[in-house]
């Protein structure tokens, strides 16, 4: 029997490509604010998946889903004055 450690290059190659680039890790870091809101979101929602939502789910839900909204119209706003900034100065 071949152990699959001895193939491991064969198996998954590594590439330098595999690293994300400057640009994406800052599109990520641009995006985090509205990433951890979804994650709220979704925590809310899978908190009620498995019973009928309380008051205070409903309220915890309704929160969550304006603080997305909220969170993605100021990154909108923020990339619409980049993007009408002259020489495209953010």
């Amino acid at each position: 029997m071949k152990s699959i450690v001895a193939l491991q290059d064969v198996v998954t190659p590594w590439s330098d490509g595999l690293e994300p680039s400057d640009a994406e890790l800052d599109a990520i870091e641009w995006e985090m604010p509205l990433i951890l809101a979804e994650v709220d979101l979704l925590d809310a929602e899978i908190a009620v998946l498995d019973r009928a939502p309380s008051e205070l789910d409903e309220r915890r839900i309704r929160r969550a889903r304006r603080r997305k909204l909220a969170v993605r119209r100021a990154l909108l706003n923020q990339a619409a004055a980049a993007a009408s900034m002259p020489g495209g100065a953010a």
